[in-house]
């Protein structure tokens, strides 16, 4: 059984506290079963070299969250730094604080229908009005929502602007009303033409969920997902959580407003820890939960009209690398919370960031994955949101992974120009809706 051994990486700002944190023995235990363990000697090498990237990236203070490696399922390096607000210096992250892993919960509702798909609940290739009465486009498909090809708009983009009133919440039921309503005037294009990103396909992806199993999609999250695996400290938000839950936060420290996008579920909200996502990272690796066929497919690419190495499975994001190397990952942005979730197949290796106080260097993981292999990151990142597109060409044939090497820790700056336009963009947008990504 191939095992992909997990490396977290949770925030960053102006945290100044350091808890050394232990795996629990149960979950360590589930780990290390997982695949061979790591000699000595190169667990050295790999935890002394991440660590360099940790001081280099994040140092002097400025982690505000948790940092965990594993290969082959076996814990190299962790800590948990920081507190839950970064302006209040009071509670501590730990390793048990959920964060919000805003598009990064995409990777669950992807897989929630794929189970159901597995089970002979639906079909996938079946149009979405078959579960979603009253859905006004037959050509698209529930398969063209989980690769989003369906050319639907971003409801957090269109639904203010065409006539939502802000004071009021916008629920799932909300989103595929206001598309009945708005047939005629919402901007929809031709399905199936090329990659969109947008979040209502997964917003409606939640609600054919709800249909198909008769379970809310909070039940079905934790009676198919979390609780089969443990996942004690994952949840999917709802208002009974509006007075715990990890609030999130700008760069300054200061807290975003709830506001009336906040409510969705599908495309984002659901809540996790470092160590439950190394249990689901774990289940995705073996067949427990699903077969082969059915993972074949969801990491499959489904955008192939322009040459690159980037595409988009079901649910999932990839690099197709010109040397054969494969990353399946996802981004997620929400507020300030940001997530970044990458897979490494042929090292054994994950890597995982979550933040609270939109730090947009835990991207910056990414670099990482050329400690362990040749993934051709050159030690650079750039800062890429979630709602970037996705053109690709079809995967070449795999080769042996490369020698573990040191990662070089530069950053790829953008021009004043570059970043003056982007700041420019940035305010236009906030005119109008918050992206979510």
């Amino acid at each position: 059984m191939l095992w992909i051994a997990p490396f977290l990486l949770i925030g960053c700002g102006d945290g100044n506290s350091k808890v050394k944190d232990s795996v629990p023995v149960t979950v360590q235990a589930t780990l290390s079963a997982a695949g061979a363990r790591v000699p000595a000697g190169e667990k050295n090498v790999y935890a002394e070299r991440v660590k360099g990237f940790i001081d280099s990236m994040f140092g002097n203070g400025r982690l505000n969250g948790s940092v965990l490696v594993a290969k082959n399922g076996q814990i190299i390096y962790q800590e948990y730094m920081g507190y839950d607000n970064p302006r209040i210096k009071k509670d501590s992250i730990t390793a048990t604080t959920p964060f919000h892993l805003a598009s990064t919960s995409k990777t669950f509702t992807a897989m929630g229908i794929l189970k159901l798909w597995q089970d002979g609940k639906l079909n996938i290739d079946s149009p979405v009005s078959t579960y979603l009465p009253g859905f006004p486009y037959p050509a698209i498909t529930v398969k063209l929502l989980l690769n989003h090809r369906s050319g639907l708009p971003k409801y957090d983009h269109y639904m203010a602007s065409m006539g939502w009133n802000r004071r009021k919440m916008v629920s799932n039921q909300d989103v595929l009303d206001f598309i009945i309503s708005h047939t005629k005037t919402l901007p929809v294009n031709r399905a199936d033409r090329a990659f969109s990103y947008s979040n209502t396909n997964f917003a409606l992806l939640a609600l054919i969920i709800e249909k198909v199993s008769g379970l809310s999609y909070h039940d079905f999250m934790q009676h198919t997902f979390f609780e089969p695996l443990h996942m004690n400290n994952s949840y999917v938000f709802t208002a009974a959580d509006s007075a715990t839950y990890l609030h999130s936060y700008y760069t300054s420290g200061r807290p975003y407003k709830f506001e009336f996008l906040d409510m969705v579920y599908g495309d984002k909200n659901i809540y996790s820890t470092p160590q439950d996502l190394l249990k689901w990272d774990q289940a995705l690796r073996s067949d427990s939960l699903f077969t082969p066929a059915t993972l074949e497919a969801a990491y499959r690419g489904y955008s192939n009209e322009k040459p690159g190495i980037k595409n988009y499975g079901l649910g999932w994001r990839m690099y197709n690398l010109k040397n054969g190397k494969k990353i399946i990952y996802h981004n997620g942005w929400w507020h300030g919370n940001r997530a970044a979730f990458y897979r490494l197949p042929d090292e054994d290796v994950t890597i995982i960031g979550l933040s609270n106080n939109d730090c947009q260097k835990i991207y910056a993981i990414k670099t990482m994955a050329d400690i362990f292999g040749d993934y051709m990151q050159g030690g650079s990142f750039e800062e890429e949101p979630d709602n970037e597109g996705v053109v690709n060409s079809t995967t070449p044939a795999p080769v042996a992974a490369a020698t573990p090497k040191p990662v070089k820790h530069t950053v790829r700056r953008t021009t004043s120009s570059k970043r003056h336009a982007v700041v420019h963009k940035k305010k236009r947008a906030r005119t109008a809706v918050t992206p979510k990504k």
